[in-house]
């Protein structure tokens, strides 16, 4: 019996949920810090798992390997769905900006800068929810019709290589952990 081949996008959608994991970790945090019960450790490993899972490992996925398929298959990078998930991922990467400027005057008791970091927060769970909707209700059913074949296991051998890097010195099993202990900070595990 033959073994069901990987889609284009079974790999994005996967870690889709880990994200989505840490963005619900990420809102309850937000809510303990709006009643005074901040926990800025988790605020940085929430801020590391973006930068280096979701960001780097992930996001670099689908703008370095994903869309350019797309765009051999016929899509635009300057209009329609691949355009849109490029500008949410620089808006999402501002947010984290916004949370690494936050952090540390948030951490020293800096009442504004506590302010920015749940904004920035917030405004990122807010985000990435919407944007991992649109990419697993449109674009990678799109993605998964139009690479097939030859292209798409070309892709899916290319996945693996980015998933056996380093990010940061952390391998992607250790951010997928990093998730699960962000998820028991905020009480989610």
């Amino acid at each position: 019996m033959n073994q069901p081949t990987e889609s284009a996008t079974s790999r994005l959608r996967e870690e889709h949920q880990l994200i989505l994991q840490v963005a619900d970790a990420m809102q309850a945090l937000v809510a303990e810090a709006d009643a005074g019960n901040w926990d800025f450790e988790a605020f940085d490993q929430c801020v590391t798992f973006i930068r280096l899972f979701a960001d780097a490992c992930h996001h670099g996925k689908e703008e370095d390997l994903l869309f350019p398929e797309l765009e051999k298959a016929g899509m635009s990078r300057q209009q329609g769905p691949i355009a849109v998930m490029l500008e949410e991922h620089r808006i999402g990467r501002e947010y984290v900006r916004f949370m690494v400027e936050a952090l540390e005057p948030a951490r020293a008791g800096d009442e504004e800068a506590r302010a920015r970091l749940r904004n920035a927060a917030n405004g990122y769970v807010e985000l990435i929810r919407s944007h991992i909707m649109k990419e697993d209700q449109v674009l990678f059913n799109m993605a998964d019709h139009v690479v097939r074949g030859s292209s798409c296991q070309s892709l899916c051998v290319a996945y693996g290589a980015v998933c056996a890097r380093r990010f940061e010195g952390h391998s992607k099993e250790e951010l997928a952990s990093l998730a699960e202990t962000i998820s028991q900070r905020a009480g989610l595990a």
